[in-house]
């Protein structure tokens, strides 16, 4: 599977990993402490070929995807649940420790920032599907993130992600009734 996009990923194991997967170029972050010059970097890569930010499924990862949507915007965005991120023994979380398979899915399933606003899912909405609040909505987030390949967000995010990716009420609703009928 060839990328023409070039990945933007956090370290040198992370770039590993993709390459078994996957024949890509990518840019390393270093890290949290993303720097001018790679997000100079980021931005010329977005210009000539696009990018695609796969970052690890934990807080520095999506500090580093924000700093990375702040400064260029309109890129593409791959996600990994944190169930198949994780290292041997449950040690670690990132995009190093997951399988080639899982890879090669999360990339298959892509996301376009979009400039354009939609309508905004309301928060009473997401209230009455039980997504920001009672004992279940953790949950319910969770595996909305892996339906519709945009992440784990806490509550407070949901709103923005589903906004940024353009996810419709309609299409939120088919991953919630596919949910439903799964934990049945």
């Amino acid at each position: 599977m060839k990328i023409k996009e070039i990945i933007v990923v956090e370290g040198k194991d992370d770039t590993v990993a993709i390459k078994r997967a996957v024949d890509a170029d990518t840019i390393e972050t270093g890290g949290s402490a993303i720097n001018e010059e790679i997000l100079n970097r980021i931005k010329h890569a977005q210009a000539t070929r696009g990018i695609i930010v796969f970052t690890d499924p934990d807080y520095p990862g999506e500090k580093i995807r924000h700093t990375i949507r702040q400064y260029v915007p309109g890129c593409k965005h791959a996600f990994l649940p944190k169930g198949l991120a994780r290292g041997k023994n449950g040690k670690g979380i990132g995009v190093e420790h997951a399988s080639i398979s899982s890879i090669r899915d999360a990339l298959s399933g892509l996301h376009q920032e979009y400039e354009q606003e939609i309508e905004l899912i309301s928060i009473d909405t997401l209230l009455y599907y039980g997504l920001i609040a009672g004992p279940s909505a953790k949950g319910r987030r969770e595996r909305l993130g892996e339906c519709l390949n945009i992440g784990y967000t806490n509550g407070k995010q949901l709103q923005k992600r589903l906004q940024m990716f353009h996810i419709t009420q309609e299409r939120l609703e088919e991953a919630l009734v596919k949910i439903d009928q799964e934990e049945q």
